[in-house]
């Protein structure tokens, strides 16, 4: 990062990126909220009650799509505590610069492309 332009235009986005995350995290809970008064209004019995199911199953996606965006929300504020710090752009595991590519794409990026494959390869 070479200049303060770059810090400023680099904050701008983190915030956008996570006021969209949080955005998304309440349209989530709001989405398991009304799920749980419909499956309220259903019957408990799982085996003759088709749509108790589908409800089962559709509150478990939103739930994990709720669990990425909050942390999508906790990366972006590491992200931003990075700024501060003026350590932003380093990778976390080799301190290689992280590219401007990666970054523009994914602001809370915390590892460059190689240390990032290693990881997947790990899984």
């Amino acid at each position: 990062m070479s200049s303060g332009d770059d810090a400023a235009r680099i904050a701008v986005r983190i915030v956008a990126a996570r006021a969209d995350a949080a955005s998304r995290s309440v349209a989530l809970a709001a989405q398991i909220e009304a799920l749980a008064e419909q499956q309220a209004l259903t019957t408990h019995d799982d085996e003759h009650d088709p749509e108790g199911v589908t409800i089962g199953f559709e509150r478990a996606q939103i739930l994990g799509l709720l669990a990425g965006a909050r942390e999508e929300i906790a990366a972006l504020d590491r992200a931003a505590s990075r700024l501060r710090a003026t350590t932003y752009g380093r990778c976390l595991n080799c301190g290689c610069e992280i590219p401007d590519a990666r970054l523009e794409a994914l602001p809370a990026a915390e590892t460059c492309l190689d240390c990032a494959g290693k990881r997947r390869h790990r899984r």
